[in-house]
């Protein structure tokens, strides 16, 4: 089973290797700050289009959050 709360967590953990804030891949990705802090945090459920845009802003393959 997918545990949402580890997609967040290896997001964050992308997000951090490449050092950006979390704005600044929010505003790459196309989504709100809020929603990526949701993400992040297991509040929310991305759906695969907001993965996808995610994974390109960081430029990574999206296979990397599974």
């Amino acid at each position: 089973m997918l545990r949402l709360d580890n997609i967040g967590e290896k997001i964050k953990c992308e997000r951090l290797k490449k050092s950006l804030k979390q704005y600044e891949l929010a505003e790459k990705a196309g989504i709100s700050n809020t929603y990526l802090s949701d993400i992040e945090v297991a509040r929310t459920k991305p759906s695969l289009k907001v993965l996808e845009k995610i994974a390109k802003a960081l430029e990574i393959n999206i296979k990397e959050f599974f």
